[in-house]
């Protein structure tokens, strides 16, 4: 039921000033007539030398900005904040949940619930780097290390890092996902575990719901993957389905897809979806690229770069970047604004380049256009993402290597 504003982020108020319960607290999306001055905010409690600091990250279109505020001066923050017209306040305390969600008319309504989050690590303490001075700035996890979806997927350090990288590349377009509940595709979901951390991060953040679906083609997947959900108690708002992704139907279509490692032109499959969908946000970090590799070893390389081919394991790299690149053509071309992104060190997983793609609706370029037909003509090859998109980009049958079988 709704109820007055002041009194409910009072009770918000005293949450995130009890420095022994917070976990995390999350202000985002806006209140009617207003216009927040950041777009997000994030609040927890640090120990910094020896001393607590509540740390604030705020967030513009474009970075994330930290603060680290005393104890003393932390009231005088967090009310700073509280006057500013989010419509979405979401705080995770050790033992319960508190959501609060302003209505068009300007009255509250909250929500309780178990947590969600676990106590935050215990940051090591501050280091002074000689010459350099102390160091007190503490990189926040978007998910705590201790969240229960880590300990339900059995996700070591590495697996954590991953998924706060993902979650870091996904944070900057999440506020283009508006309107009613949020609506995810994860095609070619695999063991999902990166999907799984998206819902977590959306759910929390946005303050209002998130529907998951995940498409793998083996029935394995979808079980195990549906059991995980069940655990976690999300059964409501995560499904997964065995299919297709070139055939499957979703109604209404997904605001966000995701193609997180699917194999090869699966990839393709799932941008070519996104794309017809019209999606506003696509997120692909592709697996292998064995489609063009054979392409390569079949055609003449264009002089001088024969050497780019001549050896197996150059050609498998060059063949990485050259599809990668024909992709976010093709997806520019569609209408969609891309960023090509290594978005985690190689050293945790080989394949950390992603695609993150925003659309737009602008008219396809004339410049872009050209250059990918060039290059495919140079090289010989026909991505299969053409093919898949057919008459939706300008570019058909534009290579010498002509339509695939």
């Amino acid at each position: 039921m709704p109820e007055p504003l002041a009194p409910a982020l009072a009770r918000v108020r005293a949450e995130l000033l009890d420095r022994e319960r917070l976990v995390r607290a999350v202000a985002a999306g806006r209140r009617r007539g207003g216009s927040p001055r950041w777009r997000r905010a994030d609040l927890r409690w640090v120990e910094l030398r020896d001393a607590w600091s509540l740390q604030v990250v705020t967030y513009d279109e474009r970075q994330a900005y930290t603060r680290n505020v005393d104890a003393a001066a932390a009231p005088a923050a967090v009310d700073a904040l509280l006057e500013e017209p989010y419509g979405n306040w979401h705080v995770d305390t050790h033992g319960r949940t508190l959501q609060l969600r302003v209505t068009k008319r300007g009255d509250a309504q909250l929500h309780e619930g178990p947590s969600t989050a676990a106590p935050p690590e215990r940051p090591e303490p501050s280091r002074t780097v000689p010459g350099f001075g102390t160091h007190d700035r503490v990189k926040p996890h978007l998910l705590a290390p201790h969240d229960p979806l880590f300990a339900a997927m059995g996700a070591g350090a590495d697996k954590r890092r991953q998924v706060d990288a993902f979650l870091r590349m996904l944070q900057p377009v999440a506020h283009r996902l508006a309107g009613g509940p949020l609506r995810v595709a994860d095609l070619g979901c695999g063991n999902a575990y990166l999907s799984f951390a998206a819902f977590r991060l959306l759910h929390a953040d946005a303050g209002r719901d998130v529907e998951l679906v995940g498409v793998d083609l083996r029935a394995v997947a979808r079980e195990r993957n549906a059991e995980l959900a069940g655990r976690l108690g999300w059964a409501d708002q995560v499904r997964f389905v065995a299919g297709d992704i070139s055939t499957v139907e979703l109604q209404p279509t997904p605001q966000l897809v995701l193609a997180l490692h699917a194999c090869d032109t699966a990839t393709d499959a799932a941008l070519a979806r996104a794309v017809r969908w019209q999606s506003p946000v696509v997120i692909a970090a592709p697996c292998c690229h064995h489609d063009l590799q054979v392409q390569l070893r079949a055609a003449a390389p264009p002089a001088p770069y024969a050497l780019l081919t001549r050896h197996a394991t150059l050609r498998e790299r060059f063949a990485d970047t050259l599809t990668d690149a024909l992709r976010a053509a093709l997806l520019r071309l569609a209408g969609y604004r891309v960023d090509v992104i290594e978005f985690v060190a190689s050293r945790h997983t080989p394949r950390n380049v992603a695609l993150r793609a925003v659309y737009t609706g602008h008219a396809p370029d004339p410049a872009v256009a050209e250059g990918y037909r060039e290059l495919c003509a140079a090289w010989g090859v026909r991505p299969a993402l053409e093919g898949l998109l057919g008459d939706a980009v300008p570019v058909a049958d534009s290579s010498p290597a002509g339509p695939r079988g």
